[in-house]
């Protein structure tokens, strides 16, 4: 059975840092790129960074996060994280991870599409002023 499962979510003072956790399972973990998705309530829900399969280091992070975020994993747990500075609160959302066979990740890409193969439970990000 796959399961993905996001956490590591909490309340946080804008400025700080969160680092949010994907535990997988059920899948050949290289097999699979894996992204983060965020939804804010009235908004549609948006890609924010990927890791590509086999974990070769390419990897993309949406324009408007890069030098704050950063995806990295931990092959040996089947792990995937999100670590998150200078946090703002328009970065309030809930925050999911999901998995694709068929996508590859890299910079040049314009987005990450929705239509991914496995989705986890999100994790709630709030960030206070």
């Amino acid at each position: 059975e796959v399961q993905l499962q996001a956490s590591g979510g909490g309340l946080v003072q804008a400025g700080g840092s969160l680092t949010l956790s994907c535990a997988t399972s059920g899948f050949t973990f290289d097999d699979y790129a894996i992204g983060w998705f965020r939804q804010a309530p009235g908004l549609e829900r948006e890609g924010v960074s990927c890791i590509s399969k086999r974990r070769d280091g390419s990897s993309f992070i949406v324009d408007s996060e890069k030098g704050r975020f950063a995806i990295s994993s931990d092959n040996a747990k089947h792990t995937v994280y999100l670590r998150m500075h200078k946090l703002k609160p328009e970065d309030t959302a809930v925050y999911y991870c999901a998995a694709d066979e068929g996508l590859y990740c890299a910079e040049g890409m314009e987005e990450i599409p929705t239509d991914m193969d496995y989705w986890g439970k999100g994790t709630q990000v709030t960030v206070s002023s």
